[in-house]
Parts: C-alpha cells; structure tokens; sequence
C-alpha cells in the first residue's frame, strides 16, 4: 500500500461489508442513467460518454462560432479521447479503481493551465485510497460500486478548478455519514481543513426530529452556517446533487419526484444565487426531465426542429461582426449560446410566450480583452444593426447579485431577425460558468481566503441569510424563509450620494431605508423617490433615487410594516424590534411582581432584591442571569410566591437581606442645593400651548428622553416632569388642574442624570471592566457606590445620558460583561 501524502502508511484494505444506513438517501446510491433521450444533441455530448454518468439534457446544442463549434458541456466531463489519457495501474487499486482515478487526474490535467492553484496528486490518491477501503463492498442502487459516487463529486469538483482539500474532502464527503470512519479519523489523516469540509457537508446524525421536513430544514440550516466558514461547503454540496441527479433513474418514481423538488426548490437556486451557471442550468434540466418529461420532449423536439438555421444565422452575423472588430483592432472570441430547455420553459409559463416569441433562443457571446472592448464593441454592434429599444442591459457597471457582469443587447440581425448578443471579457465568462468557484481560478494562497463571506462583499446575500436564520427558531419556518430568499429576483436603486442598492423585486422604501442601517429602519417616517414623496408602499423601481425621511428620535417600527416590506432582513430587524420591547416588559412586569409578593408578606422589597440572599435563591432555581429570572417571572412560567417562599425559609435560616444605601441616599445627606431650572428647550421637551417655560426634572424618578412624561405645575417653580409610572404621580394625580401636557421634542441640550445598579459576583477587575462599559458607551460616570457582601458587589453608579436608547445600550453590555448577574435602572418600579 503506497504512503499518504502525510507519510502515515495507509491501513491495509479490509474488504468488509459496510452495510449502508437504512435512512440513507437513495440518490446516492443509484445506478448511471442509460437513456440517450434526454441529451439534446449526440454529437455535442459526445464528450460526457464514457463518464460512468448519464449524459444531462442541455440547451440548443452546438451552435455554429466564428471557425469552431462551441457546445455547452457539462462541468465535470472528459473531452479527451481515453485512448490519450494515463493508464498506469496504481499501487494497492484494482483495475477499474486506477481507471476511475486515472478520470479524475485526466480533468485536472485539462483545467490546470487554468487554475492558479496546483493540485497535490499525492493528497488526492491517498484520499481515494482511504474512500475505496471504507466505502468497500458497498453498492448503489444500480448494483455499482459505491466509490463512483465520490469519484464523480471529485469530478465536477476538479471541473471547477477547485483546489486539494476541496477534491480530498469531495472524495470523502460520505465516509462518516455512510461507514464506520469517523471524523477525527479524517481529521487526523488529512487535516483540520478537509475534516471541517467532510463535516459541513455531512447530514445531521444522532439527533431526533418531530418529522423528516424538520431535519430536511435543519440539515439546510447546518449546510449554511457551514458555508459562512468555507463556501467550498457548498460547493462539495452542489456537485454532490449534481452527480445524484445524473444518476436518478435508479431510483424509485416518487422518489425521482422529491429528489427533483428539491433540487429546482434549493440546490438550482442557491447555484444561481453563487453565480455557478455550469451546475444551475444542468440541475436544472434534470430536474425538469424527471418532472415533466412530456413536455421536456415537446421542447427539445421544437428546439431540435430549427437549430441548423439558427446555427448559420449565427454563424453568419458571427463572422461579420468579427471582421468589423477586426478592423477596429479590437480581438474577440464569438461564439453561439444555446438556451436550457428549463430556460425556455420557464419563460413560456411565466411569461406566458409561445415559443416562436422567445427571442434569446439562440444568442451570440463575444469574448474580448478587457472592459474598454467591451463598450467598443457594443458601439460596433448598435452601428451595424439596430437595437430593440428596453433591450439594452448594462450588468458590467451594475453587476447582478451573483457577481455576473457582462451586456445584453437585442438587435435586428442581418436577415431583419431578432439576435440577442452578450459581450464580456474572459474573466466576466469564466464567473459567470463558475460564479465564486472562479475565485480558485485567478486567485492562489492566501488569496483564496477572498472567496470567504467574511473575505468578499459579493457574498453579501450569504452574511444576510446567516444573520437572519439566527433569529429562526422554527426549523420549517427558516426553510420556507430560504425558498423564497433563493428565487427573489432584484432591483437596483440609488441613495442621494449615488450609491447603489440591490434589494429584492417588490421592495419598498422600508426595505432600502433598513438596507441603509437598522436605526434608519426605526426612524423611518416618510420617503422621497425621484424627489417627490411616496408612501411607505411604493413599491421601487430599478433607477429609483431614494431619500429616507426620519425623526430625531427612534420611535419603532409598527406592526403594519410587516405587511409592506419584502425583504428578509427588513423583515427580521422589525421582528427583533417588537421581541426586544416585548422582552422589556415581561422583565419590567416580573420585577414588579416579584416587590408586590414581598410587600404582601412584609418583607422590604429594596432590601431583598439588592440582595445576594436574592441572588443566591435566583442561581438556586438555575438562572444564571437576573434578567432571564424576572422574565421567566413576567411571562409566568415561575411563581413569585415560590420564590418569596424560598426568601423566607433563608431569612428563617439566619441569611441576611440588609441592604447598603444606595447612591442617592448617599447624595441626599449631603448639603442640599436647589436644583436650577432650565427653560423646556434646554431639555429638548415642548409644553402643549407654551413655546419656552421654566421645567424642573424630578429627583424621585430622573426622566429621560424616550421615558413615557407627565408635566405637573408647582406653584412658583414652573412645570416639574415626573415619569407616567412615579408613585408621587398617583398622589399629584388629586389636582388634576395642575397637570399639563408635555412630550420630548428634538435634541435638549442638557444630559441626563439616571442611577444603574449593576449586582456582580466578586472578581479581580471587576470595577475596571465596568468602568471601561461605560466609556465605550459613551456614558459619563458621576457617582459611584461599591459593596462587598458575601461574595457579591452591589454597585451604584450615577450617570450621565442622553436619552433612554444610550441608556439600555449600556445597561446591555453591563449585562454581557463576565461575572455581572443583573444591572437595571433605579427607577419608583424597579427600586
């Protein structure tokens, strides 16, 4: 047996039954497709034969180029005759294994002028070896060898261009779900990185689900969060599907039925989102073969029917143009593109043509140089046919969201026929075939890190999808969230400055204005489109210039949004909203609960819950932080009177519920200097009917902007403002008269003084880290209070904010901060 590239010997084969799992997806052990129908045309796939795979259905064939014939071959294939490929027998393989392995090098050998990476063979040889052991005795549904399955996913993965952990990982993406390797076994015989790829693309095992859509969701979900490390996750993934479906016939009909569901619901999809059109339009076509075979006959039958005209139509308009480019010294490839037969159809039920009304059904491609070719050539094109007016897209200068760049333009050809004719440069073709599996094309090293999401700001579709399917409990929510975040089409819009937005086909100005930032979202109280005001249902246009008009202060989103905005992430930034309000006032409610069952059993209630007796019994009942104890309270999944129960059998025990003075009892045994008054706009608060008063800020419960405000007058000393929830307010409330209506109103000029009370357990630092929340929160310190007591610091801090949205920003991260159990606002409820 020859060594690994690691140098550890390779085990000697043991040609074991590994009897494959009962609940193994039947696709993947399915025989090789024998019908030749479904290839639209023998002469142009006759480079797929020999493959081990069923020739895929393909577009309109070989169409006629400038001094060749270009035909649409599937990623993945030999084009080289066998006779000219290696047939050296390797060390420990049998015959049919070297050859299979002999295919594999024969299409990295092809792409490797290519590629800027270089594949070890080495690495590669040692990974097929370790896949035949384990894999050995195993058969597909067609009687097969189990290994042509991962030699076929290394195949279109080295048709790719990808690099050697990529093949390494395909080669083994079904060792630990499907025999007795386990991961650390490929960990420690490839690498960390090849068992994190074997192990993205490995479904979820040992878990129980309530239904099998359940673990279909979670498996899309894990597949995902897998892509936001390595995309090559996905990228093993898709070739996986692709070989499962060039090898579908073996199956039953049902499940040919779902396995091609799903592959038009998510795996087509996500293709095209990545911009890999070599895979999407084969999905594709397979799918749509083994769903509607009828009418994928009637199409392949009406596209076969006319194609020897359409290829010298083309060819004809082709050597023109060439000649005139020629003479302009502008170089080109051209060629004819042939559309999918799925294409077609798709266009023939959505848009409701007849097929003679699809014009793009063959259409001519010009590969040249660099971007200045490309804008000359389209002014060569436009001045030797005219164009169809609306059928001219620039996608070079406003890419599409999956990276694809290049123009579109329809003009009445030679013979006063439609001819739609797409111009780009090399690279543009290669990312539109390859979509982000091109980055392994151009780049090499480190470089490839780029093709990361973190890396590469055209990812930017991906980082959303992972950022909301966070917030995604439901597993069969986050799957139906997924179907439609893969089909949406888009629109281009600008923001004032002219920066480009892509947003999904439908958006409204709610979606652009959270596009922008989620704050903006919040504030959002009208929108300008072109310069004139909309509603916030307008639904925008590519071109649209768009304005977001917002209030000085975060008011919220309503619940009506929800019904107006289209995007995901608009969508989830307001669901997140209203759950974070919700959250606050299930915390608020538990605590007020919690003080009306200790004032019920006499007990002091600003005692015990600055307490570590309080404490003490919150850890007892197993919640590390306060915060999920009082909204536990809140939402009544916990008694407060269980909980007081637990209070007083302590207390009974000798435990003390003393509590320190708090800051402001501190401050108030000071000197006492009357507090000056300011006029209401310092404060930035109107006075109904008044337009500049002296106001006064209650001490009993310090106000900010954003609390909820009532102005009561006190003779003399102008209006002073209580919060709607102080208890003195119940007492004023007897003189109704001298109540007036105030409200928040712009920016005060003047900060806020508010007390926080932060309860921590005892550690090296602690103040230290505190202070340094409050900085970065840009929070002004300007008392503070600290006691020890059996293990816990009690903390009081007042400080300075400007409104409550700074506010609940610190007390947040105090709450994040390591070893800090609770921190809340000292206010008449929480005090």
């Amino acid at each position: 047996m020859k060594p690994g590239a690691n140098g550890a010997k390779d085990k000697p084969r043991a040609r074991k039954a590994a009897a494959p799992k009962p609940e193994k997806a039947a696709a993947k052990k399915s025989k090789p497709r024998a019908k030749k129908a479904a290839a639209s045309d023998g002469g142009a796939r006759k480079a797929a034969a020999g493959n081990g795979a069923r020739k895929p259905p393909a577009g309109d064939g070989a169409v006629a180029t400038v001094g060749a014939v270009t035909a649409r071959t599937p990623v993945g294939t030999i084009e080289r005759p066998r006779s000219k490929r290696a047939g050296r027998r390797h060390a420990g393989l049998t015959e049919s294994e070297s050859r299979l392995l002999d295919d594999l090098f024969a299409i990295v050998e092809e792409h490797a002028a290519d590629s800027a990476v270089t594949v070890d063979r080495d690495e590669v040889e040692h990974a097929f070896v370790f896949a035949c052991e384990h894999h050995a005795d195993q058969r597909r549904k067609s009687g097969e060898e189990f290994i042509v399955h991962p030699i076929g996913v290394a195949k279109i993965c080295a048709g790719m261009r990808l690099d050697t952990e990529t093949l390494c990982a395909a080669l083994l993406h079904d060792t630990v779900e499907d025999t007795s390797a386990s991961l650390e076994e490929v960990q420690e015989a490839f690498g960390d990185e090849v068992a994190t790829l074997v192990d993205g693309v490995t479904k979820l095992t040992g878990i129980t689900f309530q239904s099998r859509d359940e673990a279909q969701a979670e498996n899309y979900r894990k597949m995902m969060v897998a892509m936001a490390s390595d995309i090559r996750v996905i990228l093993i993934k898709l070739a996986d599907r692709l070989h499962n479906m060039r090898t579908l016939d073996a199956l039953p009909k049902q499940k040919q039925i779902e396995k091609a569901k799903e592959t038009l619901d998510i795996y087509g999809p996500i293709a095209h989102r990545l911009g890999i059109h070599a895979i999407k339009w084969e999905l594709e076509d397979l799918a749509f073969a083994a769903l509607h075979p009828r009418k994928y006959q009637e199409i392949k039958t009406l596209v076969a029917q006319q194609r020897e005209e359409r290829e010298r139509y083309v060819a004809k308009a082709g050597e023109y143009l060439l000649k005139e480019l020629s003479a302009l010294g502008i170089g080109a490839e051209i060629s004819g593109r042939a559309k999918h037969f799925y294409s077609i159809y798709s266009k023939m039920t959505k848009k409701g043509r007849e097929f003679n009304e699809i014009y793009d059904l063959t259409a001519m491609r010009v590969i040249v140089d660099s971007v200045k070719d490309c804008y000359g050539a389209v002014g060569v094109i436009h001045s030797l046919w005219k164009p169809l007016p609306g059928r001219f897209k620039d996608l070079i200068a406003m890419p599409k969201f999956n990276m694809y760049q290049s123009l579109h333009t329809t003009v009445i050809g030679p013979e006063g026929r439609p001819l739609e004719i797409q111009i780009r440069t090399r690279e543009m073709h290669d990312m539109a075939e390859y979509g982000i599996a091109a980055h392994w094309i151009y780049k090499a090293g480190d470089e490839r890190a780029a093709a990361g999401p973190r890396g590469d700001d055209k990812l930017k579709w991906l980082r959303q999808l992972l950022d909301w399917q966070q917030d995604l409990e439901d597993s069969g929510e986050f799957a139906e969230r997924l179907k439609v975040e893969l089909f949406e089409d888009e629109v281009f819009v600008f923001t004032p400055k002219g920066e480009v937005k892509s947003l999904a086909a439908g958006a409204t100005p709610l979606d652009f204005a959270y596009e922008i930032h989620t704050d903006v979202g919040h504030r959002c109280v009208g929108a300008k489109v072109n310069g004139k005001m909309v509603p916030l249902a307008y639904k925008l246009r590519s071109g649209d210039i768009v304005e977001v008009m917002t209030s000085k202060r975060e008011r919220g989103p309503s619940r009506d949004w929800l019904a107006l905005v289209r995007t995901t992430r608009a969508r989830n930034k307001i669901k997140q909203w209203f759950k974070a309000e919700s959250r606050k006032d299930t915390e608020h409610a538990g605590r007020d609960l919690l003080q009306e069952q200790l004032r019920k059993q006499g007990l002091p209630p600003q005692k015990v819950v600055g307490s570590p007796l309080l404490a003490h019994v919150i850890r007892e009942m197993g919640f590390r932080k306060a915060d999920d104890f009082y909204i536990a309270l809140g939402a009544a999944k916990i008694s407060p009177r269980l909980v007081v129960q637990k209070v007083m059998q302590r207390l009974k025990q000798g435990d003390s519920a003393a509590g320190e003075p708090t800051a402001a009892d501190v401050l108030s045994t000071r000197r006492k200097r009357r507090r000056p008054e300011s006029s209401s706009t310092a404060y930035g608060i109107r006075v109904e009917g008044i337009d500049d008063v002296m106001l006064r800020l209650a001490k009993c419960c310090r106000p900010v902007p954003g609390d909820p405000i009532v102005g009561y007058i006190s003779l003399g000393r102008g209006i002073t403002i209580h919060r709607e929830d102080c208890p003195n307010v119940r007492a004023l409330r007897k003189d109704p008269e001298r109540f007036t209506a105030v409200a928040w109103d712009g920016e005060g000029a003047t900060t806020f003084k508010v007390e926080i009370h932060v309860d921590a357990w005892d550690r090296h630092r602690l103040l230290e880290d505190l202070s340094r929340t409050f900085a970065e929160t840009g929070i002004n310190i300007l008392e503070a209070r600290c006691v020890v007591s059996d293990q816990m610091v009690k903390n009081r801090f007042v400080v300075e904010v400007g409104d409550t949205q700074a506010l609940d920003g610190a007390i947040s991260r105090l709450r994040n901060t390591e070893a800090v159990f609770d921190a809340y606002r000292v206010t008449p409820t929480a005090a």
